[in-house]
């Protein structure tokens, strides 16, 4: 690999430190010596951390300024930077993506969510409306793959959308990178009755039910993220079981690592909505990475995963008494839970580790380099 191939990341809604594209991409990049550039749209100053130089631009003030302007501010600093491969990692710099590829250069579309099926789409109205936009989206979606040098997926259901559209495609999995936790691991004898959520808090994933879960149970839960707006939180916080929570906000990835260390189980309970039911969690693997039990939701998937493994417990995520009672069994059965973390860690030795991922990104860059 030539060490001054020069690669540029671009998103606009992610925050510059976002696990996905920063910590693992980027600086992954950047150790094998890649030339690597971020550009995000937080409005802040440019650094460069960890070999990766992050160039901000103007954060938009909300999202119809975000599609409108930010893009645009993206295209053109994306100009300037002047890369031989760009990296996207939202459908709305598609355009953004296409015109690179105009200028004659390589670019990769990171598609990390099942866009026709996205949470928008599911809100827009009535059936009659939502059916159409689902076509509309899926339709231009494909159309844009086809153009694009290779295009990276983040679950093997999503990667099927594309099958045959692209020759260059592969699933990029968001699994953990095992460093993070190898450290500050707590001996199990001397956890503490703690269970641990880890990721942002919107209704589908399942928060009312988490809480409620906790109300009757000698055990603290520790929520690591942020609400998606500020009237769920309220209402959250009304629920008797709140009193258990220990709720940290959005925190660092020591931070993350800490409290899952002391925990004896981290929590997956998503709803079963449609781009829950498919998908690759990386709260569950970094649980599993922590050495501690999943207590995870009863899809097909995710049963495979945490019951395949033996590493934590199935449930039904609408009822939270199934929950509670997960959370008590673990507690109960401290041999047994340590055994499932153990199970687990092995796991993501084996299989769910970023260094494989990685791996697979630099191999795709050589290709498209050599092409």
């Amino acid at each position: 690999m030539n060490p001054k191939s020069k690669i540029c990341h671009l998103t606009s809604p992610h925050p510059r430190y976002d696990t996905r594209i920063f910590y693992k991409e980027c600086v992954s990049l950047a150790a094998e010596g890649y030339d690597v550039s971020l550009i995000v749209a937080d409005g802040k100053s440019n650094e460069v951390r960890f070999g990766v130089n992050i160039i901000g631009v103007p954060k938009p003030n909300n999202k119809i300024s975000r599609l409108l302007f930010t893009t645009k501010h993206i295209y053109k600093k994306a100009l300037e930077v002047d890369a031989q491969i760009f990296h996207f990692h939202d459908p709305e710099l598609i355009p953004v993506g296409l015109k690179l590829m105009r200028k004659g250069k390589k670019v990769v579309y990171d598609v990390h969510e099942d866009l026709p099926r996205q949470r928008f789409v599911k809100k827009f109205g009535t059936v009659l409306f939502r059916k159409p936009l689902e076509i509309i989206l899926e339709r231009v979606e494909k159309y844009a793959v086809s153009k694009f040098s290779a295009v990276f997926t983040s679950t093997p259901f999503i990667n099927k959308r594309f099958e045959g559209v692209n020759k260059n495609l592969n699933t990029l999995c968001n699994f953990p990178v095992l460093s993070e936790f190898e450290s500050d691991q707590v001996k199990w004898s001397e956890k503490s009755n703690k269970v641990s959520y880890v990721g942002d808090l919107i209704l589908e994933r399942g928060v009312y039910e988490m809480v409620r879960a906790v109300e009757n149970i000698d055990v603290e839960l520790s929520i690591c993220g942020r609400f998606s707006d500020p009237g769920l939180k309220e209402g959250v916080e009304q629920l008797s079981g709140w009193n258990k929570v220990k709720y940290h906000g959005y925190v660092d990835r020591e931070k993350v690592a800490e409290e899952l260390s002391k925990s004896v189980a981290g929590l997956v309970t998503l709803l079963p909505h449609s781009n829950f039911i498919h998908s690759y969690p990386v709260k569950m693997f970094e649980y599993m990475a922590a050495s501690i039990p999943i207590i995870a939701s009863n899809f097909p998937l995710f049963k495979e995963i945490v019951e395949g493994n033996n590493c934590g417990l199935c449930v039904d995520p609408k009822n939270p008494d199934e929950i509670a009672k997960a959370i008590r069994y673990i507690i109960e059965n401290p041999d047994e839970a340590e055994n499932m973390g153990k199970n687990g860690k092995l796991a993501v030795e084996q299989i769910y580790s970023w260094d494989k991922e990685a791996y697979k990104l630099s191999n795709m860059y050589l290709k498209l380099m050599k092409e």
